[in-house]
């Protein structure tokens, strides 16, 4: 089902003055439907990620929470933006162990902030803030960036849809380490080169996508095996960036995961699971009608 302002198309390489129209769907009509295109520059426009044409008494802390294999590095270009654009931007560590353990480690940081919270994720980010938000009042927006956004019972492992490249043999994807403390079968695993540089990183030059293979953060079998047991956009208003190049969690599934949380859609065309890297204007831009609807 769509909701209106669901659909908004982004293309590749569109400059940041273009971009900055999607912060206008605060209060525009500028809206598409599916198919449809919509794309203008105008070099009169405010280049700061998101001017809030009405912004709310009280800015939002907006909290970032990265994915698998990933560290909070990866959120540096939308942390950037974020600070230029006159707020709060916290990247947190997502402890990559177990679903219920690290929404409860986010959920407890999101205890310490006072005011609204604008709440971000990407992959794995997803299914924790989608835990960690529920018993937060504060927690006024979700955003989905190439993410999962599972519903009580499921597990991030399920949603990966049909074609991921997540869906090969274990033994061709992971490198497998032992676990210390971990229970009985449970190991922490590492993404190939090939499979990072091919599938996970696969529109980052060759040289930047070999360098965060090397720096990857393990993360534990459980991440992926625990089910949900709150999913927040039930109750929570949210955003979801959805990436055409995405061979991580297929777009396929991202868009059925977006529509049955109702979310605001953007489709971008092109990317990769790792566009939060590539083109943190891109995800900026999608944060932004979010961070506007905090009133």
């Amino acid at each position: 089902m769509e909701t209106e302002g669901t659909w908004r198309r982004l293309r590749a390489g569109m400059p940041l003055a273009a971009l900055t129209l999607i912060a206008a769907a605060c209060t525009s009509s500028t809206v598409g439907t599916r198919g449809a295109a919509r794309e203008s520059a105008s070099p009169t426009l405010d280049t700061r990620p998101f001017p809030c044409p009405s912004p709310g008494r009280s800015k939002p802390t907006v909290v970032l929470v990265h994915g698998a294999w990933a560290d909070t590095s990866s959120w540096n270009g939308e942390v950037d933006s974020l600070r230029r654009a006159g707020y709060t931007a916290r990247a947190i560590a997502n402890p990559l162990r177990n679903l219920t353990a690290d929404a409860a480690s986010v959920a407890d940081f999101l205890g310490t902030i006072p005011g609204p919270i604008v709440l971000v994720g990407h992959s794995y980010g997803g299914s924790v803030i989608t835990n960690a938000a529920a018993t937060n009042p504060r927690v006024k927006a979700l955003v989905y960036v190439d993410a999962a956004a599972p519903d009580v019972g499921e597990t991030t492992g399920q949603l990966s849809g049909s074609g991921s490249a997540l869906t090969k043999d274990p033994g061709s994807l992971y490198d497998k380490v032992p676990s210390p403390d971990a229970p009985r079968g449970v190991t922490d695993l590492y993404l190939k080169k090939e499979v990072f540089v091919g599938s996970f990183a696969s529109d980052l030059p060759r040289d930047t996508a070999l360098r965060l293979w090397a720096t990857q953060r393990a993360a534990s079998t459980s991440a992926f095996t625990t089910p949900t047991r709150a999913a927040a956009w039930r109750k929570i208003p949210s955003w979801y960036l959805v990436s055409t190049g995405d061979r991580i969690i297929t777009p396929a599934s991202e868009f059925s995961m977006a529509h049955r949380a109702h979310a605001k859609i953007t489709e971008f065309r092109g990317g990769s699971h790792l566009t939060l890297i590539s083109h943190p204007d891109v995800v900026t831009a999608v944060i932004g009608p979010a961070v506007c609807s905090v009133r």
